[in-house]
């Protein structure tokens, strides 16, 4: 019962946390509307402009949430210039943030010519999430191969100015806070952590510095080809 409890508390913050950031370009929208309503054709091309901005951030917003937390994320026939279209999307409203890496190239799991584990562009649109909310005054984010001992999994690195990792996410993503106390802040990385788990996936911060934040994402072993 206890389980139960733990994983409803966890449910239900996730659920606040999308709804938070969804809520205030939906209510945006309802503005804009009734200003039009109450202006009518003195509304002129404000209130549009801000309804379309509105309704655009919105939708990035729901197909991100939908690709990181939606059985939808899974389906093999997503591909990581999917995921980059998507987090193109997510990062273009505020503009803070750009990301540069070849969708098309080589990302750790898939050098030669191995295909991509189940649920690799879920795990690597979490991750670009996270690293997102690393660079809270923006920055750069890049994917590429991880080298060395960690070769076949997929380094993210978030670079920009006042780049950081906020109280308990690392632990978070590890499954090292009790869901007892978490919060909407903490939820995502737990959640990630949990999603990771269970596709058998490890995502880590694997370096700190000023300015730059890198994140592994460990990939399951592909299956051994028939000889």
């Amino acid at each position: 019962m206890t389980d139960n409890k733990h994983i409803a508390a966890v449910l239900e913050l996730l659920a606040s946390r999308i709804c938070h950031d969804i809520i205030s370009p939906v209510g945006a929208i309802n503005n804009g509307i009734e200003f039009m309503r109450e202006m009518g054709e003195d509304a002129g091309d404000e209130a549009l402009d801000l309804i379309a901005y509105s309704a655009e951030q919105s939708s990035a917003k729901l197909a991100a949430f939908r690709m990181a937390y939606g059985a939808g994320g899974r389906d093999p026939n997503i591909k990581p210039e999917d995921v980059q279209k998507a987090f193109s999307a997510l990062i273009k409203g505020e503009g803070k943030i750009s990301q540069t890496w070849d969708p098309y190239g080589n990302l750790g799991p898939n050098d030669n010519n191995n295909p991509f584990p189940p649920a690799y562009c879920k795990m690597l649109m979490c991750s670009l999430m996270l690293a997102m909310e690393a660079l809270p005054k923006g920055g750069y984010i890049s994917v590429r191969p991880a080298m060395g001992d960690d070769a076949g999994s997929t380094a993210i690195i978030a670079e920009g100015e006042g780049a950081t990792i906020r109280d308990n996410v690392e632990e978070a993503i590890a499954q090292k806070v009790d869901p007892d106390d978490l919060d909407p802040r903490l939820v995502h990385p737990y959640a990630i952590g949990v999603l990771a788990l269970s596709y058998d996936y490890e995502l880590t911060i694997k370096s700190q510095s000023d300015g730059r934040i890198e994140f592994l994402l460990k990939c399951p072993k592909p299956e051994e080809k028939d000889a």
